[in-house]
């Protein structure tokens, strides 16, 4: 077994396509060694870089903060657990805040959303005259403003 893995491969052990392989290369977030006819080859570890960006999006982080903590990350090995430690620490209280976002939108679901669309019914008494574009544009309340009372 080489610890030297195709585009392909690659693209098959972590479920993450050929172009976005080539896409987080060209961002600096992964890096590959070029073989004969200019092939890219991948060293083993490169997976871990990869699992860490498919999670780091699922939480929610954008690419640019996800470069930025790639580079908190070896470039040339694969991550200790300290390592992943160290990161994930700094992640919880990003995570609790996305959660107590969802939870936030999953109580509005079925409630006016305080866009000022003033077309549902109860928008005539969540949000008469429109009060909730003082606040701001978009749906106020579900970014978690609070209704005038």
């Amino acid at each position: 077994m080489t610890d030297l893995l195709t585009i392909g491969e690659v693209a098959r052990r972590s479920g993450v396509a050929a172009s976005a392989l080539r896409f987080y290369e060209e961002r600096g977030m992964i890096a590959s060694e070029r073989a004969g006819g200019s092939q890219r080859r991948f060293p083993r570890h490169v997976l871990r870089r990869l699992a860490f960006i498919v999670f780091a999006q699922r939480i929610g982080l954008s690419l640019d903060e996800i470069a930025s903590e790639l580079t908190k990350l070896p470039q040339n090995r694969a991550p200790t657990g300290r390592d992943w430690q160290r990161l994930s620490g700094e992640w919880t209280s990003r995570i609790d805040a996305r959660i107590a976002e969802l939870e936030r939108l999953r109580r509005g679901l079925t409630q006016c959303i305080g866009c000022g669309c003033l077309s549902l019914e109860r928008c005539q008494l969540s949000n008469p005259g429109d009060r909730a574009s003082r606040l701001g544009p978009g749906a106020r309340y579900w970014l978690g403003d609070r209704a005038p009372r």
